[in-house]
């Protein structure tokens, strides 16, 4: 299916260290349709520039055909340009000799002999091992393909029907003298013109949906661009009039530049949608602070809502926040429920099983 771009408007104010977009693309004439919760998932396609440099490693001309396309078309397209695979190690090991050789062999089986393999994407690889001239459909077919990628949608279909939103960090950052570019994110935030069409599809939620009744509190934990789904729950408690409490927990670096959809949420705030709203700024203060800080500090409310039936959320990172959070929430149970450590991890664990207690990580 396909989507039509609109805009990509940037939410941080002048000073931010980041660059967050909030994205909206039409689906009218898609036969798309989604619910609070779902994913969105964008074909995206890699920088012409990225592309040129790489074809230019390989001495290739950008219109040579492969596939029934040019080569820099295909590169553009279907390809990753990312991590480089071990196929194209394995490559390059026939193509180079002496040491380069023997670090092209290392890395193809997985080493790592110069300690530099993580940033290692295919023009790195190739300017660390080249130069090589590699037969054209041999190094395409040493690439791994160009995946979609997911985020979390961040509108109502009731408040706007034919659209979805989406809030992308545009990931940019800095190795050996090079710029890397988040593939779907630089492609949504500069590379993507209004009234242009993309490829997309929805991912339907598993286990990450508001609660059936209206009348249920909801407890929301979401810094940085994981308050996406929760501004898709709160557009959408507001189009049903849902009458249930709602509370949001949001952070991020400061307050003053990196309060996404601040005008939204006070809104919100003013016309009941939004019970409480706790935000936490780690730039702010001399003490770094976080969501899972100001759990603790409401710890005694937090617990009585969850008493009340309240069903929990998360959204973000995975490896750090999403883990913090949960132990906390823990810690904030045993003391509010007067149980155990093994006890309060038990209630988490049901309250998950339940459907009571729903994560969106990544």
């Amino acid at each position: 299916m396909e989507a039509i771009f609109r805009m990509a408007t940037r939410l941080n104010a002048k000073g931010s260290e980041k660059d967050t977009r909030h994205v909206v693309l039409d689906l009218a004439g898609s036969g798309l349709a989604y619910a609070p919760g779902d994913s969105f998932g964008i074909y995206p396609r890699n920088d012409p520039a990225l592309a040129d440099a790489v074809l230019a490693a390989v001495g290739v001309a950008g219109d040579f055909p492969v596939g029934g396309k040019s080569i820099r078309t295909t590169l553009i397209e279907d390809y990753s340009l990312g991590l480089a695979p071990d196929m194209l190690f394995e490559l390059m090991s026939y193509l180079v000799g002496g040491e380069r050789r023997e670090k092209a062999r290392a890395l193809a089986k997985g080493g790592d002999p110069d300690g530099d393999a993580a940033t290692l994407d295919v023009l790195a690889a190739l300017q660390k091992l080249g130069p090589v001239r590699p037969d054209p459909e041999a190094f395409v077919e040493c690439l791994e393909p160009l995946q979609p990628r997911l985020y979390s949608i961040a509108s109502s279909p009731l408040v706007t029907p034919g659209q979805v939103h989406l809030t992308v960090d545009a990931v940019r950052y800095d190795v050996g003298g090079r710029t890397r570019l988040g593939v779907a994110s630089t492609f949504l935030a500069d590379r993507m013109k209004p009234g242009t069409g993309v490829k997309v599809y929805i991912q339907k939620a598993h286990g990450f949906a508001l609660p059936a009744s209206g009348d249920t509190p909801i407890i929301m934990v979401g810094p940085g661009t994981g308050v996406a789904p929760f501004r898709s729950f709160l557009w959408h408690r507001k189009g049903t009039q849902a009458k249930g409490r709602a509370w949001l927990f949001f952070g991020h670096q400061r307050q003053a530049t990196d309060f996404l959809y601040r005008d939204e949420l006070e809104a919100f705030q003013a016309d009941g949608t939004l019970t409480r709203l706790s935000t936490a700024w780690s730039r702010d203060g001399k003490a770094k602070v976080y969501v899972q800080d100001r759990m603790h500090e409401a710890g005694p409310e937090l617990w009585t809502w969850l008493r009340d039936g309240a069903h929990f959320y998360v959204c973000g990172d995975a490896k750090r926040m999403a883990k913090d959070v949960e132990t906390a929430l823990i810690g904030i149970s045993a003391r509010g429920g007067q149980m155990s450590e093994a006890g309060a991890r038990d209630f988490i664990a049901e309250l998950k099983a339940t459907g009571r207690y729903q994560a969106d990580v990544y």
